[in-house]
């Protein structure tokens, strides 16, 4: 029986995650889960699956988790710290999905253990690639990618040499506003940019899909996770969000991952990996679909992109920097402060500042660097937002 824990597990990643549990749950021994404010399904979940402890990232709904668990063998915890405690404790499989930054301190908590590490949480290798990837070989972890583009290009590669790839095409759906105009998305409101044409994911990637930050955060994860130079990435708009990613050979040929856009494919395959097992998701009937569409993104319609690229040529603390800011220029649309195309300026004045001397950004990368680093940035993102108002 192999003992699992899922941090975030109330979210959609999560949840998918747990939908497969749910199929076998004989299968496997949990150990741990973590949630944010949905106190019901997580102690429902953690209950169900005869969790060893559930933990809330809220200090301030422990009673709560308590109360909820009441009658049940389930150790309720709450807090930061107590994700982390509950992320060392041993495991033989951890899925990473917890949203942003907080989700760093988990996944080396878990690594540190020697466990099998499913990555959900890009931002852990945006900020902190090196510190990750190097953690894992310290402890003999692996570290497996749950985005649905990078675990295509995880099969994709499978009985391949590295050196013969020549390129590696990431796909993007375009998210809610891809056929808008420019002059419609100035105007657009949250609650237009949290309605995903394809995929069921929480609004702040939701919103991330449509500006396109979101695949800038994938361009970073490509780079670190596959050791890969940044020029040899690219990004191509499919709508349809059938093929995930494309590995591209010196001979020409195109490796391309085909499914539908359904998450429990890449969970499944991190999940019982190195097999491949029966998975509850939709067969496609390509005589049916009968064609796919493809085409290059506009760069001024996502400016992320280019940063991306901006970020991942200067790197060090660079991209602690770019989703710090990232997810503070978020939050101001999401109140209000900025419109939806003023996210990516914001993002653009931070760098500029920090690449300028306002923060150690070549400074070694250490979990304290890239907390000091998020910080400033954060703080800096403020700034820029309130001189922009």
């Amino acid at each position: 029986m192999r003992k699992v824990s899922i941090f975030g597990a109330t979210g959609s990643i999560g949840q998918n995650t747990i939908d497969l549990i749910d199929r076998d749950p004989d299968a496997y021994d949990v150990v741990a889960l973590s949630g944010g404010r949905n106190i019901a399904q997580l102690a429902d979940d953690a209950i169900r699956l005869k969790a060893e402890v559930a933990v809330t990232a809220h200090e301030d709904l422990f009673e709560d988790l308590r109360a909820a668990l009441t009658g049940s063998s389930v150790e309720a915890a709450a807090g930061s710290n107590a994700i982390d405690d509950a992320a060392s404790r041993p495991a033989d499989w951890v899925m990473s999905a917890i949203v942003g930054a907080a989700g760093l301190k988990p996944g080396l908590c878990a690594l540190e253990q020697g466990a099998t590490l499913a990555l959900a949480n890009k931002e852990s290798l945006v900020t902190a690639g090196a510190l990750i990837m190097g953690t894992a070989q310290k402890h003999n972890a692996r570290i497996l990618p749950v985005d649905s583009e990078h675990s295509a290009v995880f099969q994709g590669l499978v009985g391949e040499d590295f050196s013969s790839v020549e390129r590696i095409i990431i796909t993007a759906s375009g998210g809610a506003f891809r056929d808008w105009s420019l002059e419609d998305m100035a105007r657009a409101t949250p609650a237009q940019a949290s309605s995903h044409p394809n995929w069921n994911m929480g609004q702040r990637i939701t919103i991330d899909s449509a500006s396109m930050f979101n695949k800038a955060l994938e361009l970073i994860e490509t780079k670190e996770f596959f050791g890969c130079p940044h020029d040899m990435i690219e990004v191509l708009v499919h709508p349809e969000s059938m093929i995930h990613a494309l590995v591209g050979f010196k001979d020409g040929a195109l490796m391309a991952h085909v499914g539908p856009p359904d998450m429990r494919h890449a969970i499944g395959y991190a999940l019982h990996w190195p097999e491949r097992r029966d998975l509850p998701v939709e067969r496609l009937d390509l005589a049916k679909i009968g064609q796919m569409h493809f085409r290059a993104p506009d760069p001024k319609r996502y400016p992320a992109l280019r940063l991306a690229h901006e970020v991942m040529e200067a790197d060090g603390l660079s991209g602690a920097a770019f989703n710090a800011s990232k997810e503070i220029a978020l939050d101001g649309f999401l109140e209000g402060r900025i419109g939806f195309l003023d996210m990516a300026g914001v993002v653009e004045e931070v760098l500029t500042r920090l690449w300028g001397g306002a923060c150690h950004i070549n400074a070694e990368m250490t979990l304290d660097t890239v907390h000091e680093t998020d910080h400033i940035a954060r703080q800096t993102a403020e700034t820029v937002i309130a001189e922009r108002q």
